[in-house]
Formats: C-alpha cells, structure tokens, sequence
C-alpha cells in the first residue's frame, strides 16, 4: 500500500480517541496501512513476573492507528497537510499542498552532510 507517511514525521491525528493530538511516527507498517504515533493510543498490557527478579505490571505502550486518520504536519508553515509528489532530478520528493515546501528536507540535509563528511576524510 502506497502510504504519504514516514518514520520520523511530525503528524496530526484525525479520527479517533486521540484526535487533535500530533506526535512523532515511530513506526510504518505499508502491508496494513497502520502506524504507530508517540503518545498516541495508548494501551495497557497487563504483565505476569516470569521470574523471580522479574518484576510484573501494567506497560504502557503506543498501539497503531490507520494511516487515512493521521495527516503529516509541515514543518515550514506548521499546519496539517495532504502530500503532493514532484520530480526533481529525477527522484520523487513529497512536498507541502498548502505552501509548497519540501517534506523531505530534513532527511536530504543529512544524507548531503554525511556525503561531504566521507569526501573531506577520502581529501
């Protein structure tokens, strides 16, 4: 399933009890169209101690939603946007309907940083 969503993105969530909360995705799951969101729908699992040093409990921990109920936020103008895909030099980058800006610009930064860094070491 072709998903607009990424790890590492900054979301609002749409539907659901949590809605109006954003958090960072933590996780994508593109074969069920689900993700999991930071302090997004949390659920308590009830542990049993398996040992003696193991201590028992309730965990709480981040379940997936689907991804039609999340939507990404921009980072340049901080609103809540659907993702448009463009060519430039050839690859497919997502980018902002409302203003334009590049969604992937953080991850391209890194990738140019760590290219010169190794080119500077070979020199």
């Amino acid at each position: 399933m072709k998903l607009s969503v990424k790890k590492g993105d900054n979301v609002l969530v749409l539907a659901g009890k949590d809605a109006g909360k954003t958090g960072e995705v933590l996780e994508v799951n593109r074969q069920d169209g689900r993700v999991v969101v930071a302090n997004v729908n949390i659920q308590s699992h009830h542990r049993k101690p398996r040992s003696k040093d193991d201590k028992g409990g309730i965990l709480k921990t981040e379940g997936a939603i689907d991804a039609s109920n999340v939507q990404v936020v921009c980072p340049t103008c901080k609103k809540a946007t659907r993702v448009a895909h463009t060519l430039e030099d050839g690859k497919s980058v997502r980018v902002c309907k409302k203003c334009g800006a590049k969604l992937d610009a953080k991850t391209s930064t890194k990738t140019t940083a760590k290219k010169t860094a190794k080119s500077s070491k070979k020199a």
